[in-house]
């Protein structure tokens, strides 16, 4: 009963949450007080401000927890309330209008934002002192107390390393330019099955687009590794490896590649560490320069992870290779297209034997 509802709700995320709040709010307060002082006239800071220190701070990829949906939606749901309560007299009237149009109004300017709601209700019961502000109410202090605690969530995720704004991880492209689609979203479920779906559940998730699509493709390669994840790297990769120095020249690195016709060539430092990769294509652009100026950054992978789990990144159309590399980041093996296929097909034909279909016939 007493557990998390949030997926990702760890006791550390939320200790965070806590740290975050506390000092938002007690600064946004204080940093109000300073600029504009103090008294009774008008609020430091208004109620909606805890809530949307819960969104900001709990949950910052929620969409309802962005910057404009913290600073548009607070102030535009404070206008709205405080026009219901200028146009209408009635006061049980005015908060019903006030919190529609509010909701209205975010919905609109996609800044919806759940404490908007309160927003608007306390410029519409809000007493004397926002009765007196008038339309200066969405400005001072609600606007202004949005920006301050945006701006101070903003530093606290930085501070942490959290990702705040939240910028949802773009789908794959084609990365040689043509029109089809990516090699991983060929396969499998569709944008357009993901929203039929939505719409078959008649509901509305707290989630970006793209964040669902990723969670759903992630929870796919998740379950891959997990049926068919007995195979390692470790057992797959190619252990007599052709590197390269990287005070070698590149004239060395294409003799190399043509003469073994490999892709990727991985590159150590002095130390036999691994320090990028290198393919016909760096060297076909950058032409005769140093290997250390042209090398790609290199996709790893460790001996004991699970083959079917580089089926994203050797399919993305870019990497060529993924190399196996020990704690210190010396060279073990490599695996390639060509490897993790021949392993994929090697499972497929295991699970057909084994099927009771099969046995059957």
């Amino acid at each position: 009963m007493f557990r998390p509802i949030l997926a990702g709700a760890t006791l550390r995320e939320r200790l965070i949450a806590c740290l975050g709040a506390l000092a938002g709010i007690t600064l946004t307060g204080l940093i109000c007080g300073l600029v504009f002082g103090q008294g009774p006239h008008i609020p430091l800071i208004v109620a909606p401000m805890g809530a949307s220190a819960v969104l900001l701070f709990a949950v910052p990829a929620s969409p309802l927890a962005q910057p404009w949906s913290i600073i548009g939606g607070n102030t535009i749901s404070a206008f709205m309330g405080v026009l219901a309560a200028h146009f209408i007299p009635n006061p049980v009237m005015a908060i019903g209008v006030g919190v529609s149009l509010a909701i209205a109004a975010m919905s609109l300017t996609r800044s919806l934002h759940p404490p908007g709601g309160a927003a608007a209700l306390t410029a519409l019961i809000g007493g004397p002192a926002v009765t007196s502000a008038g339309f200066l109410f969405p400005l001072f202090p609600v606007c202004v107390n949005s920006v301050i605690l945006v701006a101070l969530g903003i530093v606290f995720h930085k501070i942490s390393r959290r990702n705040y704004p939240h910028v949802p991880v773009g789908a794959p492209v084609n990365a040689h330019g043509t029109a089809d689609l990516p090699a991983p979203l060929r396969v499998g479920f569709t944008p357009e099955d993901v929203d039929a779906a939505l719409v078959d559940l008649h509901e509305t998730l707290d989630i970006d687009r793209a964040d669902l699509d990723r969670l759903l493709r992630e929870v796919e390669l998740r379950a891959l590794v997990r049926t068919r994840g007995d195979l390692t790297c470790g057992e797959v990769m190619s252990r007599d490896v052709v590197t390269i120095g990287i005070a070698g020249s590149a004239e060395r690195a294409r003799e190399l590649l043509i003469a073994h016709n490999i892709r990727t060539l991985p590159v150590v430092d002095g130390g036999g560490q691994l320090a990028g990769t290198l393919g016909l294509r760096e060297l076909t652009l950058h032409g005769e320069v140093g290997i250390g100026q042209v090398m790609s950054e290199a996709r790893t992978a460790r001996p004991d992870d699970p083959i079917v789990a580089l089926a994203s990144t050797l399919t993305d159309g870019r990497t060529h290779a993924v190399i196996v590399v020990d704690q210190d980041r010396r060279v073990l093996g490599i695996i390639t297209q060509t490897d993790l296929l021949a392993t994929l097909t090697r499972l497929l034909s295991a699970k057909a034997v084994t099927s009771p279909v099969a046995v059957l016939a």
